[in-house]
């Protein structure tokens, strides 16, 4: 690859992964039903609303999913794929191997999404425990519908909270379990995210 390749290869991935995580935070934000009055979320919504508006009208939401919101994501991701193969191959995929990976990449980036925002949860409660942010609360009403059954399973002990060691072992497991659906399909050089 020529250095003017590799160079659109990174803003493929900046600026698709960019408004695919924002697309995926959308979904996860009205998938948990969180505050959408914050600024956070409010900037969230003006720059997707473009995409989202038009596509709702065909399918609207559905037991509190966002299928808007999801599909777009999954047309993003399919974007994303085709367009770094085409650039690293000079070929187009296939669609089957297309969808699977596209399907299996947004997989992928919901579990790094919480990862993230479940690290950055531990490490702000040690920084500013009790703080009321924007950002924190977002944080806290994402993560709290995952880590609340694990809570029940390992309780607080003397004030300090073990249960994130248990949902960082499952998002590693979800993790390993998706790299080798990737590899059993032959599409894992195609999941960016895994």
């Amino acid at each position: 690859m020529t250095a003017l390749s590799d160079i659109f290869v990174y803003l493929v991935y900046v600026f698709f992964g960019l408004y695919l995580l924002a697309m995926l935070r959308r979904f996860l934000f009205l998938l948990v039903r969180a505050d959408l009055y914050t600024p956070i979320s409010q900037k969230l919504v003006k720059m997707t609303n473009p995409l989202v508006i038009p596509v709702r009208k065909i399918l609207p939401g559905y037991g509190g999913l966002d299928l808007a919101s999801l599909l777009l994501a999954l047309v993003l991701q399919m974007l994303m794929i085709a367009l770094l193969v085409l650039l690293q191959t000079g070929a187009l995929l296939a669609p089957v191997p297309l969808l699977l990976a596209s399907g299996l990449g947004i997989a992928a980036y919901l579990v790094k999404i919480y990862f993230f925002a479940l690290l950055a949860m531990i490490i702000l409660s040690w920084i500013a425990p009790g703080g009321n942010n924007p950002a924190l609360y977002l944080l806290h009403q994402i993560t709290e519908p995952v880590m609340a059954p694990f809570r029940k399973i390992l309780p607080p002990m003397g004030g300090l909270d073990l249960s994130p060691i248990l949902v960082f072992v499952l998002i590693n497991v979800i993790q390993i379990a998706l790299g080798h659906i990737a590899r059993s399909l032959g599409i894992s050089g195609l999941v960016p995210w895994l």
